[in-house]
């Protein structure tokens, strides 16, 4: 497939995925979404977690802490070789002024991140709530004008393969 293919492909999804201003419970829903993913809400949970859990939520989110931090830097290298500007819009600038680059995306790649980890390592109920909840983050990140469909398949893509690397490693 070539570069045109992808490039129509981002904007029809992108145009289809957006949501209308005037959505306010739809755009309410897709922002929750969309900043769920944020590594520093993660990052926070997981050491809190590590300093009030038992052994096995200590391991647990010390192993998670570590991937999410090795995916970040991962992320991090990716968005600086690729450089590819965010769509144009209005909402998020926290993310437009710290982070202009899209591809590909952080919040896709920790979500499924995440969701591949809680399947894993366990427990369970929360692997039922975060492989659903994975997907909803990528497509209310382009719900919200901050990605392309193709930065959060290739972010979504990352999170999977450095996520099935971790499991095999712990």
């Amino acid at each position: 497939m070539n570069s045109q293919f992808w490039a129509d492909f981002d904007q029809t999804w992108h145009q289809r995925l957006s949501i209308d201003e005037n959505a306010r419970i739809k755009r309410l829903a897709a922002i929750i979404l969309a900043h769920s993913g944020d590594s520093w809400f993660w990052l926070f949970g997981l050491a809190v977690l590590w300093f009030t859990g038992d052994a096995f939520w200590q391991t647990w989110a010390l192993r998670v802490g570590a991937t999410v931090i090795v995916l970040a830097a991962t992320v991090l290298v990716l968005k600086f070789r690729f450089r590819r500007a965010r769509p144009e819009g209005t909402w998020g600038n926290v993310y437009r002024k710290s982070d202009p680059h899209s591809f590909p995306s952080g919040h896709a790649a920790r979500s499924v991140l995440l969701a591949v980890l809680a399947a894993g390592l366990g427990p369970t109920w929360l692997a039922v709530i975060l492989i659903p909840w994975a997907p909803l983050v990528a497509i209310a990140r382009v719900a919200m004008g901050l990605h392309y469909p193709t930065d959060v398949l290739a972010g979504g893509a990352l999170g999977l393969v450095v996520g099935l690397v971790a499991l095999l490693i712990f």
